[in-house]
C-alpha cells in the first residue's frame, strides 16, 4: 500500500516539474523575443475596430410625388391590368446596368 501511496505522489510531483519547466521555458521565450515584434496585447487592441455610429448613413424620410389614382388605374388598364403585372413578375431579373424601357407607368408601391 504505501508503494502505491508513493508512486502516485512521485507522478504528481513528476508533473508539477514538468509543467513548472514548461511555464518557465514559454517565459524565456516571450522574454528572448525581439522588440520589433508586436507584444500580443497590442496586437489586440489593434484589432478592435473603430467607433461606427449605425446612424452615420441615415437619411430622413422624404415624401414621395403620388400619381392620381385615376391615372394610375387608367395606365394599368391600357397595359392589360393585373395580368401584365404578373407576367413581368415571372420574369427573370435583368442583369445589373441594363436600362429597362419605362413604358411611362409608374411602378406599383409595396
Amino acid at each position: 500500500m504505501t508503494i502505491r501511496l508513493y508512486s502516485k505522489l512521485s507522478a504528481a510531483v513528476g508533473l508539477l516539474v514538468v509543467s513548472l519547466w514548461a511555464t518557465q521555458a514559454s517565459a524565456q521565450v516571450s522574454a528572448s523575443t525581439p522588440s520589433n515584434i508586436a507584444s500580443p496585447a497590442a496586437t489586440e487592441q489593434a484589432a478592435v475596430p473603430a467607433y461606427r455610429s449605425a446612424l452615420e448613413g441615415y437619411q430622413r424620410y422624404t415624401e414621395e410625388k403620388t400619381v392620381n389614382w385615376k391615372d394610375a388605374n387608367d395606365a394599368t388598364a391600357r397595359i392589360g391590368g393585373w395580368r401584365a403585372y404578373a407576367k413581368e413578375a415571372s420574369q427573370p431579373q435583368a442583369p445589373e446596368g441594363t436600362d429597362k424601357s419605362n413604358s411611362g407607368v409608374m411602378p406599383a408601391k409595396p
